[in-house]
């Protein structure tokens, strides 16, 4: 009887130890004590994604598809800087700027000028206006050295060393390369600016008038037209320069050149009689 027990309970025991062996071989979800045993470390990460390899890149996305950027705070005006005193662009500082301004300032009609030699917005316009009435190349309002060479000669010429006579007479100094009109003892066309005969071809000094007038005249000594033509020696007369008037290292051939305006403007002053004096001495000649 003990024997039989014994064999029973050692089958029961038999029975039991297999049974807890498989079930830790064949369901990997379980313990020993019933809970759910834990996943292996790479199945788990896989199927969350949280270290799986990188898919391929794909395409950026198109502009139309990108959100639009965040508006970024608008920053403070800045006030703007006080402009400080200063000489005007492309209105340079020249070398006689002193001395152009108190020409000018005695000249009048070019506007007002600080005599200080410093230049100004007021100074650059004064100054330009003054080089386009007198044909200054270029007229940049720098006060330079033809622009103070033809301010001086004007400024310095005496109206009254011409003798004119009771009618229109056209005055010409050939020292500071300037002309005028009288009418009745009174200017009546005032100084400007000139270039008589060249050495050689001196202007000649005296009393003469006009002996004839053409308003296009052809030089055939030199093959050249010369407008606004008044004779009064010769062949020497008043016409429009042909050249730049400013080129003082050239001369006429005795004739006195004029700028277009003021060839015009003697034109109509003058006819055939018309007085003119001619005194002084250019220089170089």
């Amino acid at each position: 009887m003990k024997r039989v027990r014994f064999a029973a309970r050692a089958v029961g025991l038999a029975v039991v130890v297999l049974v807890g062996v498989g079930a830790c071989a064949h369901d990997p979800q379980v313990d020993g004590s019933g809970a759910a045993a834990p996943q292996p470390v790479g199945v788990t990460e896989e199927a969350s994604g949280a270290s799986a390899p990188p898919a391929p890149e794909q395409p950026a996305p198109s502009e139309s598809a990108k959100p639009s950027p965040t508006p970024k705070p608008s920053r403070t005006t800045p006030k703007p800087a006080t402009p400080k005193p200063s000489k005007p662009a492309g209105c340079p500082q020249g070398e006689q700027q002193r001395a152009v301004e108190t020409y000018l300032s005695r000249l009048g009609g070019f506007g007002t000028l600080s005599v200080d030699g410093k230049q100004s917005a007021a100074d650059c316009t004064a100054i330009k206006k003054f080089q386009l009435r007198y044909g200054i190349s270029p007229a940049s309002g720098r006060a330079g050295p033809t622009t103070y060479d033809v301010a001086k000669r004007l400024a310095s010429t005496d109206t009254g060393r011409c003798r004119a006579g009771s009618g229109t007479t056209f005055c010409v100094d050939l020292t500071r390369q300037t002309v005028w009109a009288m009418r009745g003892g009174k200017v009546v066309m005032g100084p400007t600016v000139t270039r008589t005969g060249m050495s050689g071809y001196a202007t000649p000094t005296g009393t003469y008038s006009v002996g004839g007038k053409n308003m296009r005249e052809w030089s055939n000594p030199y093959e050249v037209w010369l407008p606004y033509w008044q004779r009064f020696n010769g062949g020497i007369g008043f016409h429009e320069t042909t050249t730049y008037l400013h080129n003082s290292s050239i001369g006429s051939h005795g004739c006195v050149n004029l700028l277009h305006r003021d060839a015009v403007r003697l034109w109509e002053l003058g006819s055939v009689g018309t007085r003119v004096v001619v005194f002084g001495r250019r220089p170089g000649t």
